[in-house]
Parts: C-alpha cells; structure tokens; sequence
C-alpha cells in the first residue's frame, strides 16, 4: 500500500497510514528521495502516528530514510510515535539514531521551520 506524500511549502509529508511490508518501507524511502529532487524540499515529516508496532526493520527505514533526506540536504523529522510504541522500541534496544521526534505534526511543521530558517540565516 503505498504511502501519500504532500507538498507543503519547502516540506514533504508521508503519512503511514497503516502497518507496511518491507517493500512499501523501502518503496516509501525510494519515493521520498525522488521527491526530495523534484520539489527541491528542505524537509521531511514521516507521521507514524497510526502504527500501534514499529519493529527493527521499519526503525532502520526510517533511519535510512533520514540519512538518505540528510545526504540530499534536507532533514528529517519523525511524528507521532505512541507511548506504547515508544516503550516497546525502548525495551527491545531499537533507537532512531538521533533523528529529531516531535509529538504531533505541527510540531514537527514547527521543528522544521525554525530548522530551514536557522540555516538560511547561516548562509548569509
């Protein structure tokens, strides 16, 4: 099932709606790349807020992706992660490399924001 990814502004948002296969994490990675060029985006929001599991294989998708966003000069925001998943990924050692985490989208809209503008006013 693939996943929707939205434009919106210098953001592309991929919302999973469901539990995917490991084809449709690495499609949904592949997808998201690809975006990244046409759109010329500075950032990604990822929302797994309608997964109640998250195993070892979508964590490191999502690891992949944001390293794959970050090489492509964008960044990368996870959003939505339930408390029981987030105790689950705890519990079994399954961590998200440092890839910055936010609690809802907007948020996560937020955290990007201020992201792209600090490096804007880096550039100058």
């Amino acid at each position: 099932m693939p996943v929707p990814i939205l434009k919106q502004g210098d953001v592309l948002i991929a919302s999973i709606q469901s539990g995917l296969s490991d084809h449709d994490l690495m499609e949904l990675r592949d997808n998201i790349a690809e975006k990244l060029g046409s759109f010329k985006s500075l950032g990604v929001i990822v929302d797994v807020s309608m997964l109640d599991v998250m195993d070892s294989f979508a964590t490191r998708m999502l690891c992949t992706i944001a390293e794959t966003t970050r090489l492509r000069g964008a960044e990368t925001v996870i959003v939505g992660i339930q408390p029981e998943v987030a105790i689950a990924m705890v519990q079994l050692g399954l961590a998200l490399g440092g890839i910055p985490t936010a609690l809802d989208l907007e948020e996560g809209l937020q955290f990007l924001k201020a992201s792209i503008r600090g490096r804007g006013q880096r550039g100058n």
